[in-house]
């Protein structure tokens, strides 16, 4: 057997039912190496370990007892840190959030408990879920675990450094423009962002609400299908779920892609994507044409006017949402103030970060008396636009296939003064959530400089049985390029 540590989450969950290891064991294990690995990584801002102890010793009894366990019980978890937890902080890596101690648990939190999911601790990321590189957190910089004077990618980057790691077998993160895919990518793990709708929103600190939604990040395409199961489903809690029938989504684990219509948008092959991760994502495409795969060159127009869409969009909702953190009702108070304006704009100035200030401030701009026509409204029009884009292109296609991010994991420090250049990153994951799509993105080789490259996966809305089908069939029949 594997080092406990490098195991996937079925291959824990295996070795449970089996007797070939015992809940404590693992759990233990993982901690020991995150306080030997983390002083590099620094991956986690909180860990749960007294409490993740106690909860295995309850989970092995009942395993000792012979009783029917769940997919996911005794395996240890990671969480993004905007994902409410009860009892545990949540900062959003923000000192305005810095000692929030949620009285509840989001419903991905409930839904993971409930399945017997042992919670390692909470993950860094960029600040309230916006960077590219998690090097906006208020708290420390993450690195790479492939190399570490890499960035891991965000703002999902502590989700997914853990997981490259072998700190944690899963993680959740959540994706508002590509915080899921991308740092996936960058590390070299799987990343699975869903339909909007199909996980719940409740208990995630929200950035941009039209945009979030939470999905796994993990070591194989497996377990990112058994995750899903876990979390996906729809919630009363959540305006925005939807409602639709239970599926297992294992049940799509078939190796076969034989017949499967696969899209080649032009647009995501073109300026500013790297010659390297084209190269590889090509040969990808290959792979796929000799398992049977119907493969087709097609076009995607309104690509070029997501990026703009999205951060207009992104940052006024961001705006709206975090108007409510004012130092009175919520999140960091100044103690500096003489005058209730003085609370509100000391505290609000000491409480955020740069990038989070800068996305308000354009936030606010576009939301104006005046500028509303001319910006917010336009991007939403664009919004329409992209999605009939992808509705027209998926009536002749079941699946578009594309690179995950333009480039591999860059230099830290080397993009933050750039936030233009850091935008960029973002370029080829955007659209998705513009459009609510699912997307998953996947390991599909590394560059000269040994860093992994993402290949991107994209389906109709709620078919990811198809996405996570075609997925793990590349899985299973990739060689390693």
């Amino acid at each position: 057997m594997k080092n406990i540590c490098e195991l996937t989450a079925h291959e824990i969950r295996e070795a449970y039912e089996s007797k070939e290891l015992k809940v404590t064991d693992v759990v233990k294990a993982f901690y020991e190496k995150i306080k030997v690995d983390d002083e590099k990584i620094k991956g986690y801002i909180t860990l749960c370990e007294e409490e993740a102890i106690a909860q295995a010793e309850a989970i092995q009894a009942k395993y000792d007892a012979g009783e029917k366990m769940g997919a996911l019980a005794g395996v240890p978890i990671a969480i993004k840190d905007n994902m409410c937890t009860r009892g545990v902080k949540t900062t959003c890596a923000s000192r305005m959030l810095e000692n929030f101690i949620p009285p509840y648990d989001a419903t991905v939190i409930k839904k993971l408990k409930d399945a017997g999911a042992i919670i390692l601790g909470k993950v860094n990321m960029d600040e309230f879920a916006m960077g590219a590189s998690t090097e906006h957190s208020a708290f420390f910089k993450t690195h790479n675990p492939v190399n570490l004077n890499k960035v891991p990618g965000g703002s999902s980057g502590g989700s997914a450094a853990v997981v490259a790691g072998d700190l944690s077998p899963i993680s959740l993160g959540s994706d508002t423009g590509g915080s899921i895919r991308q740092p996936a990518a960058f590390c070299g793990i799987v990343g699975l962002k869903p339909t909007y709708g199909l996980v719940s929103r409740y208990g995630l600190v929200a950035f941009a609400s039209s945009l979030d939604q939470i999905g796994p990040m993990t070591k194989d395409v497996t377990d990112a299908a058994i995750l899903l199961n876990t979390i996906a489903g729809h919630d009363e809690m959540d305006s925005t779920s939807a409602k639709l029938d239970k599926k297992d989504y294992t049940k799509a684990l078939v190796n076969d892609v034989k017949g499967i219509k696969i899209g080649i948008p032009k647009e995501f092959f073109g300026e500013g994507v790297n010659s390297e991760v084209k190269e590889k994502v090509l040969a990808a495409v290959k792979t796929f044409e000799e398992l049977g795969a119907i493969v087709e060159e097609c076009s995607l127009p309104a690509t070029e006017y997501c990026l703009p869409a999205y951060y207009i969009i992104a940052c006024a909702e961001a705006s709206s949402n975090l108007g409510r953190f004012d130092g009175i009702r919520y999140g960091y108070r100044t103690k500096n103030y003489e005058t209730m304006q003085d609370i509100f704009r000391n505290s609000r100035s000491e409480g955020f970060g740069e990038e989070v200030k800068r996305r308000i401030i354009l936030g606010t701009y576009v939301l104006s008396s005046g500028y509303y026509d001319a910006y917010y409204k336009k991007a939403q029009k664009v919004r329409t636009i992209v999605k009939q884009n992808f509705d027209k292109v998926f009536e002749k296609y079941d699946l578009l296939l594309t690179p995950t991010a333009p480039s591999t994991a860059f230099d830290i420090d080397s993009k933050i003064n750039n936030p233009l250049e850091m935008y960029m990153a973002d370029l080829l994951t955007v659209p998705v959530n513009v459009s609510g799509v699912p997307a998953i993105s996947m390991p599909c080789g590394s560059d000269s400089e040994g860093m992994p490259v993402g290949l991107q996966l994209i389906a109709k809305h709620f078919d990811e049985e198809t996405l996570l089908r075609a997925a793990y069939t590349y899985e299973q029949n990739r060689e390693v390029q």
